[in-house]
């Protein structure tokens, strides 16, 4: 689940800085909330927070098909390379 939230927020982020070489986790927290079901897809919702020069935060609300509820949220942040 730690792998599915960062690559759905890494695509975001790529969504709104474009292909940008190294930019890289800095941080990441995630709070496992339930278990997911069993034999079930899981699938992440990602969205950016705040993106600045030098970094960007987002969350991930990861879901189980067939609850309601999330099984996990993450929260992370990306360092971003200065522009030469």
């Amino acid at each position: 689940m730690m792998a599915l939230a960062d690559v759905a927020l890494y695509a975001a982020l790529l969504g709104k800085i474009g292909l940008v070489p190294l930019a890289v986790t800095s941080n990441l927290n995630i709070n496992f909330l339930r278990k997911p079901v069993a034999h079930s897809p899981i699938r992440a919702r990602a969205s950016m927070l705040r993106v600045g020069k030098t970094s960007g935060v987002g969350e991930v609300y990861i879901l189980s098909d067939g609850l309601e509820d999330p099984v996990a949220h993450a929260t992370i942040t990306y360092a971003i390379p200065a522009q030469r």
